[in-house]
């Protein structure tokens, strides 16, 4: 086979391009009955990003090891900026200021900071000799390179995207070898601060969705319909749905955000616990190669790095999933290549362009043990 098909083409990862693929198409296909058929509404716009994305993913995974490495915290600097520019010019659309608007160009820098903390948290602690990483004023970088980011972040407001950032940073901390005992106590003091949060400092809607989310049913019309209607399509689905372009819920608009944070609800409704399973299989495939991709990373920091992205892709499915079956509130986190949208695309396939890069520097890479 390696005769028949050139070598460029042979050693692409196919076994993650192939579900990523088909889940970019299926997204098309539910993006399109999202909008009662119109193909140009969503759809159209959903396979163009794709398409400049992926050339830009392909762009990222040719970056070299050394070129990365340099360039990490000044463009985790720059987009830090980005994020203090939307404080004092920021867009606001939704009631949230998140977007910097420079003619044509909309961007969301905080989309862009889940990555960038992921990459400088994965180079610091990737040249961090091995016996400094226990110690606590080792922790205190760390900590800023997180804390920074998320602290204008939720000055936006926008809950969701802060604890996509906590959670990527978190698994590469933990992944480098702090303490257990450390993420033990950061857990109880969490838990501890819980009722502080929420009492001073969520916002009035934020805690509308939390008391939402702990019994829907108590505002069925109002502060839990989102998620009242969001069971109802993915139960009237059945195992093999309604048949496409035939949702109720969403052409007769009982589904809110059919396109976007309730896509999954959308195409459960369409294709049944066998769409689901499609969807959730393709993810398991590109997650299980991510976590491949780390454990064959011959050093540290790309071993972080790795893991960091499939983590940070792993976050989006996950809380989606959990949000439009009422398991989690509603942070507005879209589900990754299905649901219309720049900006999630964007991250996301920053991400896959990441660890493609990874894939490339481990086939490339003399094979001579782990370095830790």
């Amino acid at each position: 086979m390696s005769g028949i098909v050139p070598q460029p083409i042979a050693r692409q990862p196919w076994q993650m391009l192939f579900p990523l693929f088909g889940l970019i198409g299926f997204g098309a296909l539910v993006l399109t009955s999202a909008a009662a058929g119109n193909f140009d509404l969503y759809a159209k716009s959903h396979l163009v990003r794709f398409v400049v994305l992926f050339a830009m993913a392909v762009v990222i995974s040719r970056l070299s090891k050394p070129l990365v490495s340099f360039f990490t915290y000044p463009a985790y600097l720059v987009i830090l900026l980005l994020l203090m520019a939307v404080e004092i010019v920021g867009q606001v659309g939704g009631g949230s200021q998140r977007w910097l608007e420079v003619g044509p160009i909309r961007l969301q820098p905080s989309e862009l900071m889940k990555p960038a903390v992921v990459v400088a948290l994965a180079h610091y602690y990737g040249s961090l000799p091995v016996g400094m990483i226990p110690n606590w004023r080792a922790l205190l970088p760390a900590g800023g390179i997180i804390l920074a980011p998320m602290a204008f972040v939720l000055l936006q407001p926008d809950l969701g995207t802060s604890l996509a950032i906590a959670f990527g940073g978190g698994v590469v901390m933990f992944l480098a070898g702090l303490p257990i005992r450390w993420f033990i106590f950061a857990g109880i003091a969490g838990l501890a601060a819980i009722p502080l949060a929420f009492f001073f400092a969520l916002q009035p809607y934020q805690q509308d969705r939390v008391t939402t989310f702990l019994d829907p049913e108590s505002d069925p019309l109002g502060e839990g319909y989102q998620i009242t209607q969001s069971k109802i399509a993915i139960g009237s689905g059945g195992i093999f749905g309604k048949g496409f372009n035939e949702g109720s819920q969403s052409h007769l608009n009982y589904l809110p955000e059919p396109h976007t944070d309730f896509v999954f609800a959308t195409m459960a409704e369409e294709w049944g616990f066998v769409g689901g399973l499609f969807v959730l299989a393709a993810f398991a495939v590109i997650l299980r190669w991510g976590l491949s991709v780390a454990r064959a990373a011959n050093d540290r920091f790309s071993k972080l790095l790795a893991a960091g992205m499939t983590a940070t892709i792993f976050f989006y499915v996950a809380i989606n999933l959990l949000m439009v079956m009422g398991f989690a509130p509603v942070v507005g986190i879209p589900l990754p290549f299905i649901s219309h949208g720049g900006s999630s695309m964007m991250t996301n396939m920053i991400c896959i362009g990441v660890l493609m890069m990874v894939h490339r520097w481990n086939r490339n890479a003399p094979r001579t043990g782990l370095i830790t």
